[in-house]
């Protein structure tokens, strides 16, 4: 029976589908979850979906959406506590789901770290526990601090309530002058059980599982109600630290046992996958007497200067990642199937079910991805599920694992109803009945209609005044779709003609349900302030098919200013770029335009293609130059860094890196101000040659670009 798609398995379509789902019930969960001390799915659920999304979004960047909550650590703190700002981020996890998913995390990191496969590289595993993150400051010995999570940089100050915590010392002796432990607040099932008899009995509110309760209880106002509850505490990690605690994960754990935390039993050393696979099979197999809720098992590098080599992503560690337990599964029946159309055109499919409990969670909707899976085919026409496909009224069994959206996983032939018809996927859009095509390689079926389809302009304009785009206040979803069935906006240039195409545009809005004078002031006042935009929010806001949030970031810190872009992107599409050429090499050297764009690091074909390929599209670029005439698009400002030797540089590495791997060079000159390109021009600066360099050193030295070797570089950013 088939489990989630793993990752690096996954298509960019079905990829798309489930990162918009994603988003949207992450949203839902954290308010649930951080604002209501009532959360939907469970912490392990939650934790699991969230790292699939980041997971996700890694591989494909370009399909990054607007409302993504990968870039949050959980969420706003409560206003009814004090913040406190982390002075270390307290972030999240990567996830695993398999042992692939292990492998992979390991490949990874001996890549990043430029180590063989029969390297030696050593890991810690730990139980997960299923409980409330804390962060705790010890200043001289003496706690100072608690602090919920939050959403990673600010959280809340529950300093009064962690006093009460008997797993928590008030002082400490032998500890460096300032210590930021970090663990976990749980409750065992023994205490949870005896609470929800002492709540009962009280006529009290009980409570859904021990997670719920230990967050609640600290989360108490009254540090007295707290002080009632019998909550205990896992000490893992550690933030802010005025002195190192040892050289390695595993001894850095054992010294905060010796300075009187509880740290877990069963962390092991493990030298590599096998034994890592193989520590998770012992503690998932004794999981259920162990007395406490986990939900996985946490790997991370011991040795602590690979750690720091290794670094963090924007919301996550590279050195650790959680491998989570296995899905929950549920049987139930498929109503209906409906199509919904996406921004690009896209026809997804939707399986509406018979609600059914999976999980702890009602489930009611769940993705077909596309049409090959639904007839019980995988991309490259092999058979999936035994080649069983799914009709309307079949008995399905439904999972979640990681997923927010719910999957089907398989189909009971003998529970079929008489009469079941094979799906039929439709030929044409069901919004604006324009053929929908399916070209040779793509797993989706999508319309043509283009701006005359109403799905597509309506997806695209929500996403053109989403959150990370124009984020227009009081235009969200709701009001673009009304506005746009009234005829008041068909394109994003509409919305800033708004007032002037309605005389004073106040007295139609403030007349309409839903608005007032003060509102329609509001709205008019909020579309002048974004005539100003910077433009890597420009260039995401359009739309473009690939061109996500990061890669938004990544063209305008490149180009610089939108004349530069447009203009580059026009000269390369009146070059004969690869598909006129058959020779590569040939293509290139004849587009200069279109070589310097995908010369930028974090830019491939596929981005490149798409962005020149909109661009050109002439009814498309009428729209767009439509906006940016009302539009005062915002340079990008080179970094200021008077320490930094390579700010606002534009570097090429080239050759093998003896010393540091690729990966780490980028990051590092990245984080010195400098721009990276895969290629040199011209506007290159400056070369860093290892041994085996070739064509790229051959071409610096043609036109005259500075070129050194690693060592010199090293010497460069020494003092940086």
């Amino acid at each position: 029976m088939p489990g989630p798609t793993p990752i690096d398995k996954l298509d960019e379509d079905a990829a798309r589908r489930e990162l918009a789902d994603l988003s949207q019930n992450i949203h839902r969960a954290n308010e649930a979850y951080h604002g209501q001390d009532a959360p939907e799915i469970t912490d392990a659920d939650y934790d699991a979906l969230k790292r699939r999304l980041a997971g996700i979004e890694a591989r494909f960047p370009g399909l990054k959406r607007p409302d993504s909550p990968s870039d949050q650590v959980g969420a706003a703190p409560s206003e009814g506590f004090a913040k406190v700002r982390h002075e270390v981020r307290m972030l999240s996890l990567s996830n695993a789901f398999d042992a692939q998913d292990v492998r992979d995390f390991d490949d990874t990191v001996r890549r990043y770290l430029g180590l063989g496969a029969d390297a030696p590289l050593a890991y810690t595993a730990e139980p997960k526990i299923d409980g409330l993150s804390l962060s705790l400051r010890y200043e001289g010995g003496r706690l100072v601090q608690a602090a919920t999570r939050g959403d990673g940089e600010t959280g809340e100050n529950v300093t009064r309530n962690a006093l009460t915590v008997d797993d928590i010392p008030q002082t400490l002796t032998g500890a460096p002058d300032v210590l930021e432990v970090r663990g976990e607040v749980y409750m065992s099932h023994a205490d949870f059980a005896a609470l929800n008899e002492r709540q009962a009995a009280a006529g009290g509110k009980t409570f859904a599982n021990p997670r719920n309760a230990a967050a609640g209880s600290l989360r108490q106002l009254d540090p007295e109600i707290t002080r009632s509850r019998p909550l205990r505490f896992f000490a893992y990690a550690w933030g802010a630290l005025s002195d190192a605690l040892a050289e390695t994960q595993m001894d850095a754990i054992k010294r905060l046992g010796d300075l009187g935390f509880q740290i877990n039993p069963l962390t092991t050393l493990c030298d590599g996958p096998d034994e890592m696979l193989a520590q998770y099979a012992r503690i998932e197999t004794g999981r259920a007497g162990l007395g406490y809720d986990i939900d996985g098992v946490v790997y991370k590098v011991n040795d602590l200067a690979l750690q720091r080599r290794l670094g963090f992503r924007s919301t996550t560690p590279r050195w650790a990642t959680a491998h989570k337990f296995a899905a929950e599964l549920a049987w139930t029946r498929l109503e209906r199937i409906e199509i919904q159309v996406g921004r690009t055109g896209a026809l997804s499919p939707v399986a509406r079910l018979t609600p059914v409990n999976v999980g702890g969670v009602m489930v009611s909707n769940a993705t077909l991805h596309n049409e090959d899976y639904i007839a019980g085919r995988d991309a490259r026409g092999q058979p999936i599920r035994e080649g069983r496909d799914i009709r309307e009224g079949d008995l399905v069994q439904v999972y979640r694992a990681g997923d927010v959206i719910p999957k089907i996983a398989d189909v009971d032939l003998s529970q079929r109803p008489g009469g079941a018809q094979p799906f039929a996927f439709p030929q044409t859009c069901p919004e604006c009945g324009s053929e929908a095509i399916r070209e040779e390689g793509d797993a989706v079926r999508r319309c043509t209609g283009g701006l005359i389809c109403p799905a597509q302009a309506v997806e695209k304009l929500k996403h053109f005044v989403s959150r990370a785009a124009f984020d227009i206040e009081g235009l969200g979803a709701k009001q673009v779709e009304q506005f746009y069935q009234d005829g008041w906006i068909k394109e994003p240039a509409d919305i800033f003609t708004l007032k002037d195409r309605y005389g004073s545009g106040m007295q139609q809005l403030k007349n309409r349900e839903g608005w007032g004078e003060k509102s329609a002031e509001n709205l008019f006042a909020a579309i002048e302030e974004k005539r100003r935009i910077p433009l890597n929010r420009l260039i995401f806001a359009l739309g473009i098919r690939h061109v996500g949030e990061v890669a938004g970031q990544v063209l305008a810190r490149h180009f610089g200013s939108w004349d530069a872009l447009t203009a580059a992107v026009d000269a390369a599409a009146a070059e004969p770029i690869l598909n006129a050429l058959e020779d590569r090499k040939a293509a290139l050297a004849a587009s200069p335009h279109y070589a310097e764009i995908l010369g930028i690091d974090g830019v491939g074909e596929t981005l490149a293609r798409s962005l020149i390929a909109t661009m050109d599209q002439e009814a498309e670029r009428a729209s767009i130059d439509r906006l940016a005439a009302h539009l005062t698009v915002e340079d990008v400002a080179a970094p200021q860094d008077s320490a930094s030797p390579v700010v606002g540089k534009t570097v090429v590495f080239t050759g093998t890196l003896e010393k540091m791997t690729r990966a780490e060079a980028k990051a590092r000159a990245e984080a010195l101000g400098a721009k990276v390109s895969g290629s040199v021009s011209a506007k290159t600066d400056l070369l860093v040659a290892g041994p085996g360099a070739g064509s790229k050193a051959k071409k610096a030295a043609e036109l005259g670009v500075e070129t050194i070797d690693e060592d010199a570089w090293l010497a460069l950013i020494a003092d940086a």
